[in-house]
């Protein structure tokens, strides 16, 4: 279950420069085509140029004329440095497990090509082209699970990708099909690269699955915020709740700028509600909610603020060059340290900590819909017929058991190394894994979304003839048509497709423009 896919796209244009997140996503997830700039074509001639000179230097040089890893210090002949380079690919491309995501391996290529195209690896211009065309003609190569410790760069996924482009390994095609030993790049009329001195090692020392999963994660997140704020409406609405803690100089006296954004959005969301009224008999007002309720704003926001922080981060590494060695603008070629993944694992981890947090508020809220001594006045489990029907009751064990793994997934995998390659590469990030498990996180954080819109859109059922507003109204209209109609009249039937209906509806963006239609661009 991925998040904003559609048709394709304009092409991207990649450069010397940086790659924005939504330039990421156009290629990754809507077949936006690339073309590699020129200045970036005479960039690479260039340090191309540098690298061939050392190749013929009696002094070694690591990647160019050495092994590597722990090997760094046997020196390689000239002749077998082309053996050398595919022997690297080869023995790296040792994957296992599931096949990742399709749109994870275009955004992968599509951050390794940007790094050769900063001419600072020294790998051909004709080698990154082979790159560009893969992306273009829609082949994917097979990366798996497993093969990442988030440092010396994602080795195993890369080298799968690799692989590919030497003609060799597993890829689907642009129909889909999966087809081996060079079938994909020979249909398309690609001539594989036939690697020359440290060309393989460029293209497997990058963080670049880790960069590719974060850019699809804030964005991902970023829309769920934006719902999660329009659910958090809804269940006030329903719940008869009291809008006056969402006033603007309230927020400010606490001025984050993602909580007075999720507290303007779900003041908006409650303009003109009736159902709000409902709950003010006379002047008296209800003066305090449940934390889930009255606190949304403060969960929430600090969400967003954490989303905005770890795209701070995605900017400056989409801005990197990272391969080891790189070749300097003044044309020294040096080993360096930068394919470390530590600065993308630990705001992977930070993401999961929100988003399980944001998922666990809205599950409280869907609880209290279906409890009678706290829903004020609604059927038990918001059933038709109490005792006959369960309702929604086992929805709500759905939404606990998810927030409950995505508390798991919140435990951070950056604080865990284990040693690889004899030692010499003894400290490693695991930001792979810390990316793997958000992805996990992020879908389960949709679904719970969606089990507190059917609550609330049953709840407005129960409470007429009192009406939400504009927006509740909107968004009511759209989880009806994607989880079916089931008034208060009606009986149980097959929650599932409810609950992946709606969270369908939520993941297309369709919940938010919903919203925005009634009241205007949500912040």
């Amino acid at each position: 279950m991925s998040i904003g896919q559609s048709q394709q796209q304009a092409s991207v244009s990649v450069g010397i420069g940086a790659l924005s997140v939504e330039e990421v996503i156009a290629v990754a997830r809507r077949n936006a085509k690339v073309v590699i700039d020129k200045q970036s074509q005479r960039e690479m001639a260039l340090s191309r140029a540098i690298i061939e000179d050392l190749a013929g230097d009696t002094v070694p040089h690591y990647g160019i004329s050495t092994g590597f890893g722990a090997l760094a210090s046997t020196s390689i002949p000239r002749e077998q440095r082309s053996q050398l380079q595919k022997s690297l690919i080869r023995s790296h491309a040792a994957g296992a497990g599931p096949e990742v995501e399709r749109e994870v391996v275009r955004a992968l290529l599509a951050l390794r090509l940007s790094t050769l195209c900063t001419g600072r690896t020294g790998v051909r211009p004709e080698t990154a082209q082979v790159y560009a065309d893969m992306l273009n003609a829609g082949i994917t190569p097979v990366v798996y699970e497993y093969g990442s410790l988030g440092c010396s760069g994602d080795l195993a996924p890369l080298a799968a990708c690799a692989l590919v482009a030497m003609g060799e390994g597993e890829a689907y095609d642009a129909s889909g099909r999966k087809v081996s030993d060079g079938k994909a790049l020979a249909d398309a009329g690609i001539t594989p690269v036939d690697f020359k001195e440290k060309e393989g090692l460029a293209l497997v020392n990058g963080t670049d699955g880790m960069l590719g999963m974060l850019c699809m994660a804030i964005t991902d997140l970023r829309l769920l915020l934006k719902t999660a704020d329009i659910a958090a409406a809804m269940s006030v609405e329903g719940m008869l709740g009291n809008d006056r803690v969402f006033a603007a100089d309230l927020q400010a006296l606490r001025p984050h700028q993602g909580q007075a954004d999720s507290a303007a959005n779900i003041a908006a969301m409650l303009r003109g509600s009736g159902l709000i009224e409902a709950g003010r008999p006379g002047a008296t007002v209800r003066v305090q909610d449940a934390y889930s309720l009255r606190c949304t704003p403060q969960v929430h926001g600090a969400a967003r603020d954490t989303v905005e922080y770890a795209a701070s981060v995605a900017n400056i590494e989409l801005g990197s060059a990272i391969d080891n060695p790189c070749v300097t603008l003044d044309g020294r070629v040096e080993s360096n340290g930068n394919f470390h993944g530590a600065t993308l694992a630990y705001v992977l981890d930070f993401l999961a900590i929100p988003t399980a947090d944001a998922a666990s508020i809205s599950e409280r809220r869907t609880d209290r819909f279906l409890d009678t001594s706290r829903n004020r006045g609604l059927p038990a489990f918001l059933a038709g017929d109490p005792g006959v029907d369960s309702g929604l009751m086992i929805a709500q064990y759905t939404a606990a058991g998810m927030v409950s793994e995505m508390k798991r997934n919140a435990v951070p995998a950056s604080v865990d190394s284990i040693p690889s390659s004899a030692m010499q590469e003894d400290h490693v990030s695991m930001g792979w894994a810390a990316a793997r498990k958000l992805r996990r996180s992020i879908p389960a954080f949709a679904r719970v979304l969606a089990i507190e819109l059917i609550c609330s859109a049953r709840s407005y059922d129960f409470r007429k003839p009192y009406q939400p507003g504009a927006a509740g109204a909107a968004v009511y209209q759209v989880v009806r048509e994607s989880a079916g109609e089931v008034g208060p009249e009606m009986r149980d039937i097959w929650t599932t497709p409810q609950i992946e209906g709606v969270a369908a509806s939520i993941m297309s963006g369709e919940v938010l423009a919903a919203a925005q239609s009634a009241v205007g661009m949500l912040r």
